[in-house]
């Protein structure tokens, strides 16, 4: 049972300050990765390289670069020195974007398959040879130069934020997986993954953004998800998913309990098919709770490990 969780920092005097602490307190609960979105504020890849380098042994990740107003060169030279800085710990995730995120960089939100597409051509160029010569309709990527950077190996994966029929045919031919978010058993199990593995010519990664807590305080933490989430609910992919679940709000979909209530939800996801599953949302209730749920992260974590171990005759 892979396990991580989606980091970040409230009333930091430093954030990446903060967030270094707080991936140092998981990795020591036994929690093996950690992830961060793209914001306006920090560079994700850097601050996933950072955090890789001071917390040695832990999975770093990026969920996700929208692609509309970055181009394959730049997001995989990052990407490199990310991988390079954490000595193969790096996953490179990707999105397509929105229009609200297109308007930041003055750049249009048309046609994100296709850019989809371009996009993922041109950075698996650029990651598995060291150079690219492509010319497409919306980019191009010809560097003059090599661009493989020493010490950047293994080769990084490539994962895309992919829900829509679109996307994971497109995420299946070119990338390593997928970044399902408030996509829930169902729609993984119906849709999402037969849909992906259909698309994909090896087993993709299938890795699941849960919202989850544990708490004594449910009503009060439910009420604080339905109010983060409700951003989702307008947008059209997060909505389809939102619906393949059956559920009208996003914030019925995050997992809030006690441990054995939290678990119990974790384990539906990998039944659907995930290949691991990150939690997000842990500070709804705030610190202690938090704690909680990582440290039932990195509980859950260890009985795998455990049980993988005994299962394994080549350890016995």
């Amino acid at each position: 049972m892979t396990l991580g969780i989606a980091l970040a920092a409230t009333n930091a005097d430093n954030y990446v300050d903060a967030i270094v602490d707080q991936a140092r307190v998981v990795h020591e609960l036994g929690v093996g990765s950690v992830w961060f979105g793209q914001r306006m504020d920090y560079d994700s890849p850097a601050l996933a390289g950072i955090v890789g380098r001071e917390v040695p042994g832990l999975q770093v990740g990026t969920s996700a670069i929208p692609v509309v107003g970055r181009h394959p060169l730049i997001v995989a030279a990052q990407a490199q020195t990310a991988q390079a800085a954490t000595h193969g710990r790096y996953h490179l995730g990707v999105a397509l974007g929105s229009a609200l995120v297109a308007g930041a960089f003055g750049a249009p939100f048309d046609r994100p398959i296709a850019r989809l597409r371009e996009f993922l051509t041109a950075i698996t160029q650029l990651l598995d040879t060291g150079t690219a010569e492509f010319h497409g309709e919306l980019l191009a990527a010809a560097p003059p130069w090599p661009t493989a950077l020493p010490g950047a190996q293994p080769r990084t994966p490539v994962l895309v934020a992919a829900m829509g029929p679109q996307a994971l045919r497109v995420t299946g031919e070119l990338a390593d997986g997928i970044l399902p978010f408030l996509a829930g058993p169902k729609g993984l199990a119906g849709t999402i993954v037969p849909a992906i593995t259909r698309a994909s010519a090896r087993t993709p990664r299938v890795v699941a953004f849960v919202p989850a807590v544990v708490t004594a305080d449910v009503d009060a933490a439910r009420a604080q998800a339905l109010e983060r989430l409700a951003f989702y609910e307008q947008i059209p992919s997060y909505r389809r998913v939102i619906d393949l679940e059956g559920a009208s709000r996003a914030g019925e979909l995050a997992l809030i309990g006690d441990e054995e209530t939290v678990a119990a939800g974790i384990r539906r996801y990998y039944e659907a098919g995930a290949t691991e599953v990150v939690l997000v949302s842990t500070d709804l209730t705030g610190p202690a709770d938090e704690h909680r749920t990582w440290s039932l992260a990195g509980e859950l974590a260890a009985q795998h490990t455990t049980v993988s171990a005994s299962a394994d005759p080549a350890r016995n």
